[in-house]
Formats: structure tokens, C-alpha cells, sequence
């Protein structure tokens, strides 16, 4: 099992680049089912869950090329010889996002047999409005056995092709969202996604099925129209940078008193975040494609309320919450979005945190300093708050269960060492801090 060893008390100074992001990628790697031509995208994250979106994509019959010496990171998907339009329960059951599959096959195979998804343990996260939207497109759609099994129907002239049709979530759902955007490329007529997600992964998605031939306007709005066409064609496409990984090394910086620069990123993805960071007393710099960040002696706390974007990220609401830990004074945390998301508390307690838990709210008094312990990551962004707290944390602090941040970081330990974040004198691999521990 993967443990992290960090030994804290040093401020992070220097510069990092930040990679391609997650929750990018992912529907970007569904895309490619939607043609017969080859997709190739841009600085793709090394991460286990586009390994697993991969991996499955293969199973389907995509030839997938990666080019490992390529410094772009760039891979190139082959849909062509699409032949199994079936995602199994063994490869999606760590990851949710391979719901994404179900709207580009049935789009464009007229079928698809999707396992419910996994994924981290943060609360309820419904695949209904995904179901429901696909049925108002004129598919057929039953849940069997653990899996959506859909259909398309067939039209007048005697194709097998979905409908367009008026789509209204009854939640902002981003992957809800990207799904029925993918699946109306092709459908037959105008499809409009009413309550729309506004999430820059969002606008991405539409920018590359765009250069792909898609028809879709209002991506970034609360209300995307798509006019359906009869085919895509392939592209090439540079996906976003990750917004979260760019937040949570600013936090980083912020909770041990750094100054850091982070370069290959998008201030204007993250306003919320940086709005709070200046709250904190940072000083927070913006370049065309960089951020940089100079932290205060002593942080001001934040009050912090998730909400769909351009509000602030529920994926950036456990990082901030280490660095409110350690504020001259008491800030209130409250998350909107998942009901299980605060499962990070009570580890950072043991780190020394003051923390208390009311329901959906987290009344947080910061404490001069935390001491090194043994925690436990319960998900990917617990895993990065845990993270920061150690890198501030007197002595040395391991964490265990850390193969979530595998999901999400791309080369986590290298950049941190990179900023400056010490070597454990326990450490004993070529990585600096992560290292195999038996069971």
C-alpha cells in the first residue's frame, strides 16, 4: 500500500509548471468515440484515471498511440474499428467519470452498455440527470444488473440516431452536462441543455468538438444550444490546464509561508480561488500563463462556500480548509455540493487542527502550528489538504492510503521537491517521499 512520508517546516519557494487537467481530459478522451477519424490531444496528464479512461477506450476497440518521449504529452485516439460499446463494472469502478462513455456511444453506435460508476467516497453523485436526458433524445434506457443499458432509435429515413430536444437538468451537473453536449453533436435536429454547467472544463470540451465540426453555442452560459450534424471529423486539441492542481499549490504556498511561481496555467479558470487567497493576505500576481504568490507571515481566515463556477470549487474546499487551519482566527467552511465532504476534518485533528463539524458546516480556528502524525486519505482532494498540512507540520507526518493522489497530481512529490519541500530522512526510494509499505 502507498504511504507518504513528509517531513514539514519549510517554507515552498521557486517555480512549478502545472499540468493538463483531469477533468478536462477525460471527457476530451470520450470525444474521441464520436468519429472515425483520429482525435489527438495535448499535454494529457500521466495519471492513473487517464490511464483507466485509456484502458477502457481500448477494450472498445480505439487504438490508442502515446508517444512517451513527447514532451507535449500527446496521444492520439483511433475510434474507427470501434467494436465493444460496453464499459465493465472492473474497469470503471474507481472512477465515475467513465460515465462519460455513454453519451458518445450511444451517439454514434446507436448503443451502450455503461456499469454504474465508482470513484472517491464524497457523497451521492447521481447519474440520473444523465438518463433522463438521453431518454428526452429518444433513447431507449434501462438499468440492469449494476449497468445503463441505452439504445437509439430509429428515425424516419431508417438511421439509427438520437433526437434533438429541449434538455433541463434538475441540478448543475458538469459530467451531466459534457454527456448529453457529446451526444447531440450527432443527434438529429437542436438539442438545448437548459441549467447548463458553466465550468471551464465545460468550454474546453466544446472548443475541441468544435474543431471537430460540432455545432455548439452559449459553452460557458447556463444554456448551450447544439445543432446536430452527421458526422464529426478528428482534430487536434491542447487540453486546459488543471485548474484544482493550480489552486492547491497555491495553498501549499500559502499554509508555509512560501512564495512560488507556477507557470502553464490560467489565472481566469480560478478567480474564486484567487479571491480568496488575497482574503488570506497573499499577495497573488497574474501573468498571461502564470500565477505567482507570495504568502504573509501570519494568514487572515477565509469563510468559504462551494458552489458551481464560476463559484468556488467544492474540489478546492479541503485544501482550504488546511490553510484556515493555520489563520489568526476562526473561519466557517460551508459545502453545498456533496453531503460527505468533510471526511478530511478529522484527520487534519490529528495534526493538531481545531475543527468543528455541524452538519454541512465547518467552523475552523486556526492554531499556531500542527505536529507531524499518522493520517489517512479518503479521497483526492482530502489527500491534498493532508498534503499541505504536513508540509507545515512540525516533525514528520505519513499518510496513508495516498494512491488517490495518483487520480489527480501529476508528479506530485517531484514538484513539490522541486519548491523546495524537504527530504524525510525516512525516506528510501528514488522518490523522495512516496514509498511501498506492506498491507
Amino acid at each position: 500500500m502507498d504511504k507518504l512520508l513528509i517531513e514539514g517546516g519549510l517554507p515552498l519557494k521557486g517555480e512549478a509548471s502545472v499540468s493538463g487537467a483531469k477533468n478536462a481530459a477525460l471527457p476530451l478522451l470520450c470525444a474521441a468515440l464520436l468519429t472515425r477519424e483520429p482525435l489527438t490531444l495535448t499535454n494529457v496528464p500521466r495519471l492513473n484515471d487517464v490511464g483507466t479512461m485509456l484502458g477502457l477506450l481500448g477494450q472498445m476497440g480505439v487504438k490508442v498511440s502515446r508517444d512517451e518521449g513527447d514532451e507535449d504529452d500527446t496521444v492520439t485516439l483511433d475510434a474507427s474499428g470501434l467494436d465493444n460499446p460496453v464499459a465493465p463494472y472492473e474497469r470503471v469502478k474507481t472512477m465515475r467519470a467513465a460515465i462519460l462513455v455513454l453519451g458518445p456511444l450511444v451517439a454514434r453506435a446507436g448503443e451502450a452498455k455503461v456499469s454504474l460508476p465508482g470513484g472517491c467516497a464524497i457523497g451521492a453523485r447521481p447519474v440520473d440527470q444523465h438518463i433522463k436526458g438521453l431518454a428526452a433524445m429518444g433513447a431507449e434506457i434501462s438499468v440492469e444488473h449494476g449497468y445503463v443499458i441505452a439504445k437509439s432509435p430509429r428515425q424516419r429515413d431508417g438511421s439509427i440516431r438520437l433526437s434533438g430536444a429541449r434538455l433541463f437538468t434538475d441540478m448543475v451537473t458538469v459530467t451531466g452536462t459534457e454527456n448529453l453536449m457529446m451526444a447531440a453533436c450527432l443527434a438529429e435536429g437542436e438539442t438545448l441543455i437548459e441549467n447548463a454547467a458553466r465550468e471551464p472544463e465545460v468550454v474546453d470540451l466544446a472548443n475541441c468538438l468544435l474543431a471537430m465540426g460540432a455545432k455548439i453555442e452559449g459553452a460557458g452560459s447556463d444554456v448551450i444550444r447544439i445543432q446536430g450534424v452527421a458526422r464529426l471529423s478528428g482534430a487536434t486539441h491542447r487540453i486546459m490546464a488543471d485548474r484544482i492542481e493550480t489552486g492547491t499549490y497555491l495553498c501549499a504556498a500559502a499554509a508555509t509561508g512560501g512564495q512560488v511561481r507556477l507557470s502553464g496555467t490560467q489565472a481566469g479558470t480560478l478567480d474564486a480561488v484567487i479571491e480568496k487567497l488575497r482574503e488570506s493576505g497573499c499577495k497573488v500576481g497574474v501573468e498571461a500563463h502564470a500565477i505567482h504568490l507570495t504568502a504573509p507571515k501570519r494568514l487572515t481566515p477565509v469563510d468559504i462556500r462551494t458552489a458551481p463556477y464560476p463559484g468556488f470549487p467544492t474540489d478546492m474546499q479541503a485544501q482550504f480548509m488546511a490553510v484556515n487551519a493555520l489563520a489568526d482566527g476562526v473561519a466557517v467552511i460551508r459545502e453545498t455540493i456533496f453531503e460527505n465532504r468533510f471526511m478530511h476534518a478529522t484527520e487534519l485533528i490529528r495534526l493538531g487542527a481545531d475543527i468543528k463539524i455541524d452538519g454541512n458546516t465547518a467552523v475552523v480556528k486556526g492554531v499556531s502550528k500542527l505536529d507531524g502524525a499518522t493520517v489517512m486519505a479518503t479521497d483526492l482532494r482530502a489527500s491534498a489538504s493532508l498534503v499541505i498540512a504536513g508540509l507545515t507540520a512540525q516533525g514528520e507526518t505519513l499518510i496513508d492510503r495516498i494512491y488517490h493522489l495518483d487520480r489527480g497530481y501529476e508528479g506530485l512529490e517531484q514538484k513539490l521537491t522541486a519548491l523546495g519541500a524537504p527530504r524525510p530522512t525516512g525516506a528510501v526510494e528514488s522518490h523522495i517521499w512516496l514509498f511501498d509499505c506492506p498491507p
